[in-house]
């Protein structure tokens, strides 16, 4: 069972303590400029809200929720995964929606700054939730790269990132009756990948810092 998680709106449509994502991102969707985070307990997010914005993140300084583009990319990076400090919003998230894992999949990619859905797949029969984030990923890539945009690409899956820049997954899903629908997907998306270049910067949504991903279904 998740644990619970509090979240703290200090700019939204009615600012305050919320005990859901849900209404976290009802009050924070098409709300320009929205300001934020989750936290682990209910005290920690009340002393977060006293202490306001500013107290949390310093003057000046943008991060979860902040409509500020990103500014800098850290150095560090792990197993190949690059992360931002700050929220790029003028961008792609995706996000995948299950039924069990393995189960039925659904995923879409979303404006990050508005929550406007772009495109939504789905339910595909069977699959796996990093299968899923692998098929938004390219989806997103590949309507960016028709767009002609240059536009980042949030997930927070790091599997589905490790898949990508080897342009190829990695899974103990069977290939069989059961599964063919989401393999036959998979096929295509290596083969997009293996014959198509991208500038896109695809990123590790940071959860703890900035809250649930735009994308998220909201099934924890």
């Amino acid at each position: 069972m998740a644990k619970q998680k509090y979240y703290v709106v200090w700019e939204g449509k009615q600012p305050g303590v919320y005990s859901t994502w849900a209404e976290c991102k009802a009050q924070t969707d098409h709300f320009t400029g929205a300001k934020y985070k989750s936290y682990e307990s209910k005290s920690a997010a009340e002393e977060a809200y006293r202490a306001g914005w500013k107290g949390n993140w310093g003057t000046g300084s943008s991060g979860a929720g902040s409509s500020s583009k990103s500014k800098s990319v850290s150095k560090g990076r792990s197993a190949g995964m690059e992360t931002s400090e700050e929220v790029d919003y003028d961008s792609i998230s995706v996000d995948v929606g299950t039924r069990g894992n393995p189960g039925p999949v659904e995923y879409k990619g979303v404006d990050t700054r508005t929550g406007e859905i772009i495109f939504s797949v789905g339910p595909i029969s069977k699959g796996t939730n990093n299968l899923g984030e692998f098929l938004a990923i390219v989806h997103a890539l590949a309507h960016l790269k028709k767009e002609g945009s240059d536009k980042t690409v949030y997930t927070d899956s790091v599997n589905a990132m490790k898949w990508l820049k080897q342009k190829k997954v990695s899974t103990t899903l069977a290939r069989d009756n059961s599964t063919e629908e989401i393999w036959l997907m998979i096929d295509r998306a290596e083969q997009w990948l293996r014959t198509n270049t991208y500038s896109n910067k695809v990123l590790k949504w940071q959860t703890k810092q900035w809250g649930e991903i735009k994308a998220d279904y909201g099934r924890k």
